[in-house]
C-alpha cells in the first residue's frame, strides 16, 4: 500500500501549479523534457520539432533516439541499439529498431496534471539466444507531468503494459529539479507493483550545455546485485546521454 500511495500523490498532488517550462519563443528557454533517464514525461516536441539522443551504456554499447514532432499534440519516432561499437568488445551487432510514439492530449490544469499516451517498445539487456529484452520496454504508458510544491520541480508518474501476452499492468515515478536552467537532479523509480519483478532506482543529473543541446549522467539500477531469468549479472550500470533538440 505505501508504493501505491506515494505514486498517487506525485500523479495527483493538488497544489495549485503552473506548467513547467511552457512552449514559448525565446530561443534561450530550455524545452520541456520528454523524459527523465528511463521514464517518460507527459513532454512533447513542438510541431516540426526533432529530438536526437544517443546514450552510452555499458560495454561500448550505443543506444540512438530519433523522435519528430509531426503534429501539434503528437511525436513519433524510433531507437536503435548498438552492442560493443565503442571499445575492443566484439563483435559489434545491431538491434532491431524499435518505434515510439507519444500524443499529449490533455495540457493540464489546476489539480490535474498534463497527460500523455504513448508506446515505447526499446527495451535493455538484448539476450540473442532467447530473442528478447531482459528488460522490456515501456510499451502501452499512460502519464502524467506537473510542477510541484515549487518552481522547477517537476514529478512524473504512470501506468505501462510492457507485455500484452502477460497483461501485467506496472508503474513507474520519477523527478526533476531543474535550477536556473542550467542544471537539474533527475530520480526515478521504475517497474513498480509486481512482487516478482525487478524494480529499478535511477539517480541522475542533466547539464544544459545550451537550451538546445544537455548532457546527462546517471546509474541506473542502484542498489542491485542479483541476477536476470537468464543468468546475466544485474547490477548497477554507469550511463552518459546526449541530447539535441532543434526545428525544421
Amino acid at each position: 500500500m505505501k508504493k501505491l500511495e506515494i505514486f498517487f500523490y506525485f500523479l495527483f498532488l493538488t497544489i495549485p501549479t503552473i506548467e513547467a517550462k511552457e512552449k514559448v519563443k525565446d530561443e534561450n528557454i530550455i524545452l520541456p523534457d520528454t523524459s527523465i533517464i528511463d521514464i517518460p514525461t507527459s513532454g512533447i516536441i513542438d510541431y516540426y520539432g526533432f529530438n536526437f539522443k544517443t546514450r552510452f551504456y555499458t560495454q561500448g554499447g550505443v543506444l540512438t533516439y530519433l523522435n519528430f514532432g509531426v503534429m501539434e499534440r503528437l511525436n513519433l519516432g524510433a531507437s536503435f541499439m548498438i552492442d560493443s561499437l565503442i571499445g575492443a568488445n566484439s563483435p559489434v551487432r545491431m538491434r532491431r529498431p524499435e518505434m515510439h510514439v507519444k500524443f499529449r492530449f490533455y495540457d493540464g490544469g489546476i489539480y490535474l496534471p498534463s497527460l500523455a499516451l504513448g508506446y515505447d517498445g526499446q527495451g535493455y539487456y538484448y539476450d540473442r539466444d532467447l530473442k528478447k529484452y531482459m528488460e522490456k520496454g515501456k510499451g502501452l504508458y499512460l502519464v502524467g507531468s506537473r510542477e510541484v510544491l515549487f518552481p522547477g520541480f517537476i514529478g512524473s508518474a504512470g501506468f505501462n503494459i510492457p507485455d500484452f501476452d502477460d497483461n501485467y499492468l506496472f508503474a513507474f515515478l520519477g523527478i526533476s529539479y531543474t535550477i536556473e536552467d542550467k542544471f537539474a537532479l533527475l530520480a526515478e523509480y521504475d517497474n513498480l507493483f509486481h512482487s516478482d519483478s525487478k524494480e529499478r532506482f535511477n539517480i541522475g543529473s542533466r547539464i544544459y550545455i545550451t537550451p538546445s543541446f544537455n548532457l546527462d549522467i546517471a546509474i541506473r539500477e542502484l542498489g542491485s546485485n542479483d541476477k536476470f531469468s537468464n543468468g546475466w549479472s544485474r547490477k548497477p550500470e554507469r550511463i552518459i546521454q546526449l541530447k539535441y533538440n532543434t526545428s525544421f
